[in-house]
Order: C-alpha cells, then structure tokens, then sequence
C-alpha cells in the first residue's frame, strides 16, 4: 500500500501554442485526457483530505498558466504547507500580472520554462504562436518580484529541446539562461524526424551528455530512455486535471477507471489497477488488458529484456 508525499497533478491540459511534435497540439491526448481545467475547490478538498501530500508537481500535458484559478491554487498550497512545482515545463507566454507576483509570494518552489531557441527567429520554429518577448520579459517580471520579496523562489529553468535548427544556439542560450538567474537544461527530443541534430560532436560538447538521441542513449547504456518514469505509479503518480488516475506523466491513451477527487486519493492509487500495474512492472505479473501500461513502449521493452523495476514495498 502507498501514501505518497509528492504527487503530479495537470492544472491545465489546454495550452496556446501549436508545436509540431506535441500530442497536446495535435489532439492525441483528447482521448484520454481531454480538455479542461483543476478547480480550485477540487484542489482545497485534494489537500484536506490528503495531508501526507507534501509536494505537488502543477503540470503535465497542458499550458499551466492558463488555469483561471491558478493563484487560488498557489495561496491554498502555501498556506496548507505543501510545496509546488512547475518542472515540466511551461511556455510562459501568458500570464496574469498577479500569478507572476503569486509565484514569488507564494513561493512556488520550480518553475522550468520551455525555451528552444536564443532569438525569436529559432524560437518560434517550434513554439508555433509563441512570443519569444513576451517570454523573456515573464521571467524578468518574475525575477523582478524575487528581489522585491527577497526569495530565492521560484528557482527558475531554461529548459531547451535540441533539433537541428537551434543547435548552433545552445552556448547563447545558456548564457541568456545565467544573465537571467535560470539553470540550463537541454534536453533530447523524442521526435527525430522533426530536423534531426546536424553536428552530434557539438551538441554533445555543449550538452555534456554522451548522447544525443534517446536510440543513442539505449545503444551506449543498455537501458530505455526515461524508464524512471515508471517510479512514479510508486513515488510520484499521475492525477489528470479531473481526478482521473494516470499513473505517470506519459500516459495519454488510457486510465486506470478511479478517480482521485470522487474515490479519494488513497483508495485511487491503491486500487486493483494500479496495484495490478506495479506487479506488471516488477514482472511479477502478466500484461493484462485495460491497464495502459501494457501499450507503453517502455513497457514493452522492459518485457523484451525481462528489465523490470525492483518491487516496491
């Protein structure tokens, strides 16, 4: 049985931009996930009723900030005790003056911007109806308010998907990202057919990793990219903005048929098809349909290779 203390809930699965290789834009996730908003009043009884909950990771699929009660949201959390994160990456290209403030005032712990580009030119190739400006501008208002309130939060992330067409920007943008108090964080993309990498000796020089596509990452280390998301059906799982049980952050074709809001968080994530998941993953049981982790490729790759996860208590 689990009672995690940190748990990953989408505050908003809408987002403005049009990114090529993103199943938000495209409508992949509308399935499974659908389109809507975290109210706050399901978040306030979330938190009432849940008080092993110590930190909740505020994003997934969607644009965050986009959340018409975000700062209701925010002050509920400080005041309850609980620490929020936005580390999975937020376009930042709208929002209200007051969540720019109540970022800092309620000291929201992380915020990672998703910036692929040093120059608006390189930036909105990918961020399709982004306003590279309008982003910079974000991050120094918050920064602003930082040194207003004298905090060191939110701990801001420059956060950039190397292609092809802006890796000749990385050392600008890490230098862009220290001029602006943000750590660097580049990152692979899943999608190689959207132009793929030009010279892999210099990313990899800029990146410090050995590697610069997730088949790369598999060749050299023997493993499945990301297969740590896994962890998270234990350690961090996945609530949809509407209560419904994801299990982890990749999963948009399927849920586990509980919900966090109306069965209770505990019941939810201890249910049969979360508890049958685990066993799945530690191979200690059969693929079994209506589980959404019997389409995952890194679950299927785990049963190719027999790697399964060590079982959890």
């Amino acid at each position: 049985m689990i009672e995690p203390a940190t748990i990953q809930l989408e505050a908003s699965s809408f987002c403005q931009l049009r990114c090529p290789s993103c199943p938000t834009a495209s409508g992949a996730i509308d399935a499974a996930i659908g389109r809507g908003f975290l109210r706050f009043r399901d978040f306030k009884d979330l938190l009432d009723h849940n008080p092993a909950i110590q930190r909740i990771e505020l994003s997934n699929y969607g644009e965050t900030f986009l959340n018409p009660e975000l700062l209701e949201i925010f002050e509920y959390a400080y005041r309850a005790g609980v620490s929020i994160a936005i580390d999975g990456g937020a376009n930042l290209n709208q929002i209200d003056a007051a969540v720019l403030e109540g970022l800092v005032k309620y000291r929201v712990r992380i915020l990672r911007c998703s910036i692929d580009g040093a120059t608006a030119e390189t930036y909105e190739k990918y961020r399709v109806r982004g306003n590279f400006e309008k982003v910079i501008e974000n991050v120094e208002r918050i920064n602003h308010y930082k040194r207003l309130y004298r905090s060191e939060f939110p701990r801001l992330g420059w956060q950039f998907i190397v292609f092809g067409y802006n890796e000749h920007e990385l050392p600008m943008a890490r230098r862009m990202a220290a001029s602006l108090q943000m750590d660097f964080h580049p990152k692979l993309t899943w999608d190689t057919k959207f132009s793929p990498i030009i010279d892999a000796d210099f990313v990899r020089e800029q990146t410090g990793l050995a590697y610069t596509t997730r088949d790369e990452y598999q060749r050299i280390t023997g493993e499945i990219f990301l297969n740590s998301i896994c962890h998270q059906l234990w350690d961090s799982p996945q609530i949809n903005w509407d209560g419904r049980v994801l299990g982890c952050c990749r999963n948009f074709w399927g849920d586990f048929g509980v919900n966090a809001f109306h069965d209770g968080l505990y019941e939810s994530l201890n249910g049969e098809g979360m508890n049958y998941a685990r066993q799945m993953l530690s191979g200690e049981a059969p693929a079994k349909d209506g589980i959404p982790c019997t389409t995952c490729e890194i679950y299927l790759w785990m049963r190719r290779n027999s790697k399964w996860l060590a079982p959890r208590a």
